[in-house]
């Protein structure tokens, strides 16, 4: 979440605006992608910024190695490795949660991004 000011006239106008980056891990990539595009349909729906992305397991490290994010979500079928996710974020002070499985379907964007809004900053 970023914020705004805006100077109008005399008076100077804070606006928050909600944003926030997003990663989401899986076991290849492939599956999230999908999940992905149903929570930005969702995000677009309710006016919030969001750029999410999704990574397999051997790509988390790097991802978040070389870019900044408000969170990182663990899709269901790798949640086994949520420790090991988590120890990791840790290191770039990036928290880790996994994502509810009723949520993770191509159906489920709107409970995801329910999750996400949870942890604005």
């Amino acid at each position: 979440m970023f914020s705004e000011y805006i100077n109008n006239k005399n008076n100077v106008l804070k606006l928050e605006v909600l944003f926030m980056k997003v990663l989401m891990v899986c076991s290849g990539g492939m599956s999230s992608a999908i999940v992905v595009e149903a929570i930005k349909k969702e995000a677009e729906k309710e006016n919030f910024k969001l750029e999410i992305k999704a990574v397999g397991t051997s790509e988390f490290y790097d991802e978040i190695k070389q870019n900044e994010y408000d969170l990182a979500l663990v899709a269901p079928q790798v949640r086994h490795r949520l420790k090991d996710f988590k120890e990791q974020g840790e290191e770039f002070k990036l928290q880790v949660e996994t994502i509810e499985p009723m949520g993770y379907t191509p159906l489920g964007g709107a409970r995801v991004l329910k999750q996400i809004k949870k942890y604005c900053k």
